[in-house]
């Protein structure tokens, strides 16, 4: 810190340093509380005597999640929906913005007051249900993909990003030969990557959470997605019988349910937590710019 600072300048960073620390703090103790209970003794987790550290830690909850085979199929299908579904996401949500984003378009503004109309005005629940059983996806992964192929809000985030790309790049590649689809792959989308990062990650974390069309459209269980099984652990009480999922007294005495599902939400966050550092400096400029732009 600047010698020359003014006491007002230090004391005003000081309190904003001590406001900043004490939201760290209560953003991460939620996921560090649930993390410790995860893996305490049962006895103690009942008693609410687990508060800032682990005590007689324990890891049979983590082994009865990993040696539930409906876990894992779960936790397929989510890493199945997730992967298709933003894959489909960015295809189709580039394939809208590009169009939008050529001042050229006939009838620009008319198509873009259109598309954003439907961020405030919507069918409803009950339409949708029955576009989507119409269409025969009733039972299937598409009714969970194919709904919300566009985010409106994205696709304007990343339009507005591709204004900020200079027109004399697209005109060099006309003159080239280049039709609007090779434009589009081939000098947008590489220009592009920190918008693109981030709507890989606001789509990737939307189908890694969603769980409430799965529960209205799959009717198979065995097609679930992970959210639903934890939604099921969490409020339906499943794996609450500890003696006869592990097979022991002993071993049921130190777990209870609350280890269960503590034990399912770390492993169902976990991939987020992972992916989103390496992602974080693309979103950070990503939705900056193509917010600001334009």
């Amino acid at each position: 810190m600047n010698k020359n600072t003014s006491f007002g300048s230090r004391l005003f960073d000081g309190i904003n340093m001590v406001l900043l620390l004490l939201l760290v703090f209560i953003t991460l103790y939620p996921i560090y509380y649930i993390f410790i209970v995860s893996i305490s003794d049962g006895n103690l987790v009942t008693r609410g005597v687990i508060k800032f550290i682990p005590i007689d830690i324990t890891f049979d909850a983590y082994k009865v999640v990993f040696n539930n085979p409906a876990i894992w199929k779960a936790y397929g299908n989510t890493l199945l929906y997730t992967t298709l579904g933003t894959t489909i996401n960015i295809i189709m949500s580039a394939l809208c913005a590009y169009p939008l984003s050529r001042r050229d378009l006939y009838g620009r503004s008319m198509f873009i007051f259109m598309v954003a109309l439907t961020m405030f005005i919507n069918g409803g629940l009950i339409p949708l249900y029955l576009v989507v059983q119409k269409l025969g996806m009733i039972d299937t992964m598409w009714a969970l993909l194919l709904p919300p192929a566009i985010n409106t809000f994205n696709m304007i985030i990343m339009k507005t990003y591709f204004e900020g790309i200079p027109v004399a790049l697209q005109e060099s590649a006309y003159l080239d030969g280049a039709n609007e689809i090779q434009v589009l792959y081939k000098i947008i989308l590489p220009l592009s990557l920190p918008v693109m990062a981030t709507m890989v990650l606001f789509y990737a974390v939307h189908h890694w959470n969603s769980f409430f069309p799965a529960l209205i459209y799959l009717n198979d269980s065995g097609k679930f997605p992970v959210q639903v099984l934890l939604r099921n652990i969490v409020i339906a009480g499943e794996f609450a019988d500890q003696t006869s999922v592990i097979g022991s007294s002993t071993s049921a005495f130190r777990v209870v349910a609350t280890n269960y599902k503590f034990a399912v939400i770390i492993i169902t966050v976990l991939p987020i937590l992972i992916v989103y550092p390496f992602l974080q400096k693309y979103f950070v400029k990503g939705a900056m710019v193509g917010a600001l732009k334009g």
